[in-house]
């Protein structure tokens, strides 16, 4: 199983210096690859809650997103600053871009790092989100399956041209392609059956997200088993896609109570038990688990790479 790091690209600690040190200890030590997010804004007073909140306020937002760093363009960066590791989006909300500036934006870092960018996409939850983008939230799906289209025929196509309901490409040539074929490998998030269903007609995988302290390990085996029958169902292999889950680790300390036997998956009091639910994963035929910690002030570099590296010999 392979596992990949969230980079400091939020909080209070999204800087040059963190940023830096963190991607070079991070491919020093052999981590497979280095991963963004996309965040766009917080709002003061949300219409969507955030969906991994837990009690009290299920609509509060986590305070890092008041301060995130652009994914591609962070990405970029990391793309200047290493030479080996794989570098991915868990996710990018892709209906906030234009099919031809989203492939052309991963086709660059593609060529700029000798193949190694994932595309990690979703469809966004946030109406705030949308309305910023000028996006309309509805129809976010069928605008999802056109961009993804799109974008596959821009990568893979001499001459191009789309005509959709949403987006219109004039017959051009559109260079140049991607190193990676027929394309980069695009891993899609979200939440219902639908995203399984994209999956199997426009992607190559699926990142689903387990929240510390809130997620459950049924979710957990419920979207193993959703991306299996998924699969089963279509003309597709199992070999052609890849099962990734994106996860925030957390060491609970006394001041965190939870009910004996009632624990949720990643946390522990000790590294063994974060490290069961790696082993867990791996077990499950995940064939990635992408770690990330919440950033706040008492946030270390080196340690938090200390840390990832104490839980390698659970899924080596």
């Amino acid at each position: 199983m392979k596992v990949g790091l969230v980079v400091p690209q939020f909080g209070i600690n999204a800087t040059k210096e963190n940023l830096t040190e963190f991607i070079q200890l991070a491919e020093k030590e052999g981590f497979e690859s280095l991963w963004v997010y996309d965040r766009m804004l917080y709002p003061l007073d949300p219409q969507s809650p955030y969906p991994y909140s837990g009690p009290p306020d299920m609509s509060e937002w986590p305070e890092h997103f008041k301060n995130v760093l652009d994914p591609l363009t962070t990405l970029a960066f990391i793309a200047a600053n290493t030479k080996n590791t794989n570098l991915g989006t868990c996710i990018i909300d892709m209906v906030f871009h234009t099919p031809i500036t989203l492939a052309k934006e991963f086709t660059t870092i593609d060529i700029l790092t000798g193949g190694r960018v994932i595309c990690g996409f979703g469809i966004g939850w946030s109406k705030h989100e949308f309305l910023a983008s000028n996006t309309p939230y509805e129809k976010r799906g069928d605008r999802a399956n056109e961009i993804l289209k799109a974008v596959k025929k821009i990568w893979t196509d001499d001459i191009v041209e789309f005509n959709g309901e949403f987006y219109k490409i004039p017959k051009s040539i559109i260079g140049p392609k991607p190193i990676q074929k027929p394309h980069p490998k695009i891993l899609l998030g979200g939440f219902s059956p639908k995203t399984f269903e994209r999956m199997v007609k426009y992607g190559d995988g699926y990142i689903g997200y387990i929240e510390a302290l809130v997620g459950s390990f049924e979710y957990i085996h419920n979207s193993i088993k959703m991306f299996n029958d998924a699969i089963e169902n279509s003309s597709r292999t199992r070999k052609e896609f890849d099962l990734t889950f994106f996860t925030n680790p957390r060491l609970l300390n006394s001041s965190i109570s939870r009910e004996k036997g009632n624990r949720s998956p990643m946390t522990g009091e000790t590294i063994d038990e974060i490290g069961s639910d790696l082993s867990m994963f791996k077990e499950s035929g995940v064939d990635r688990v992408i770690l990330g910690v919440n950033a706040g002030k008492d946030y270390n570099v080196n340690e938090t790479i200390e840390f990832f590296k104490e839980l390698k010999k659970f899924y080596q």
